[in-house]
């Protein structure tokens, strides 16, 4: 079975962390988020995935090449302009031969793709969808269903007084052929308020699975250090993909994070890249996620967060839960509060405090 990624989104409102790298590319204990994707998909017997790039794709091009090196064969679609979620997946259309996977780029989950796929064939459906169960459903895609799970209506965002069901759109799907001949050719048209909808309306059969599982978007700092958190506390596991992956990381609370060769003391048995060096006198405190290279001297404290590669902190610094770009310099005493984010190659001067959720370099916020 084939599966196309939708990796084509600028991660806006991760920014600055993706100034200079797509969302997909991320890293996420250590590995490019895309990299747990393909593991994911291979789990679940995908022999091909087709990429949908937009934003820096050759960045993602040249990591994966034509996927050798991560047992799953890759070809790429970069669009032009926006073509929007559907009009991706039309782009790629010659491409596809039947029953296809569909899923957003930016989804962190164990949603079982087999038992999804079985239930598609089992009921005939031209599209089946993925749901997932929220606490709050206005920010999402609600979708109603019957007893068999056929769906009867779908409400974007809905009010909380219209709230008939915490289930939503997971962003996975399973279509036929001929739902994808629906969507027109070259033209922005979505998933969501444009193609599931319309076969709704001509009748087709289109449903939908309740799925108990782990799912995260990390489209925000506030969603990509939960990820983290909750990989580094167990709550979730992944498998990485590429040709140097370590085992199967598991999560939990001993030293199986790290890497061999780490050099490590007084530490909560946080995940470190290779070449760290922490101080005897520095404490890294889980759960916390640093990249390869870094360096954190004497005095200092990481409490949290995640920190990319080469990011120096300077002595007697002090970081909360934060996320900081890679090549960073965090000069000597510098405090650098929860959720703040710091992009890629800054330099803190000593002393400075970095406030609770503010971003470097200084930006306008975006969605």
């Amino acid at each position: 079975m084939k599966a196309v990624i939708l990796a084509g989104g600028e991660g806006t409102r991760l920014r600055p962390l993706t100034l200079n790298v797509p969302k997909a590319m991320v890293p996420v204990v250590n590995q490019p988020f895309l990299e747990h994707v393909l593991g994911y998909l291979r789990r679940h017997s995908v022999d091909q995935a087709i990429l949908t790039l937009s934003y820096l794709a050759d960045k993602v091009q040249a990591h994966f090449g034509d996927g050798t090196g991560y047992g799953l064969p890759l070809c790429y679609s970069v669009e032009r302009q926006p073509l929007g979620t559907a009009g991706a997946v039309r782009a790629v259309h010659g491409q596809l031969d039947g029953t296809t996977l569909v899923l957003n780029g930016d989804l962190f989950t164990d949603i079982d793709l087999t038992r999804l796929v079985a239930f598609h064939r089992q009921k005939k459906a031209v599209a089946t969808i993925a749901l997932v169960r929220v606490e709050d459903p206005t920010s999402f895609g609600m979708v109603e269903t019957n007893a068999e799970g056929r769906v009867l209506r779908f409400v974007e965002k809905p009010k909380r007084e219209a709230v008939t069901t915490h289930y939503v759109n997971g962003g996975i799907y399973v279509l036929e052929m001929d739902a994808l001949s629906l969507v027109p050719r070259d033209t922005h048209y979505m998933f969501e308020n444009g193609l599931f909808p319309r076969l709704l309306a001509e009748g087709w059969p289109v449903y939908a699975l309740p799925m108990e599982a782990y799912w995260l978007d990390l489209g925000t700092p506030e969603r990509y250090l939960q990820l983290h958190e909750d990989l580094l506390w167990g709550r979730c596991s992944t498998l990485w993909s590429g040709p140097a992956a370590p085992t199967p990381f598991q999560g939990g609370h001993g030293r199986r994070g790290l890497c061999p060769g780490d050099r490590i003391a007084r530490s909560h048995a946080p995940l470190l890249g290779n070449d760290c060096l922490i101080d005897p006198d520095a404490r890294v405190i889980e759960p916390a996620v640093l990249g390869p290279g870094c360096r954190v001297h004497k005095g200092a404290v990481v409490r949290g967060g995640v920190l990319w590669e080469g990011v120096e902190v300077g002595a007697g610094a002090r970081l909360e839960r934060c996320l900081v770009g890679r090549g960073c310099r965090l000069g000597p005493g510098v405090v650098v509060s929860e959720m703040a984010v710091i992009g890629d190659y800054q330099v803190v001067p000593e002393g400075s405090r970095v406030a609770p959720g503010e971003r470097l370099p200084l930006m306008a916020a975006q969605g």
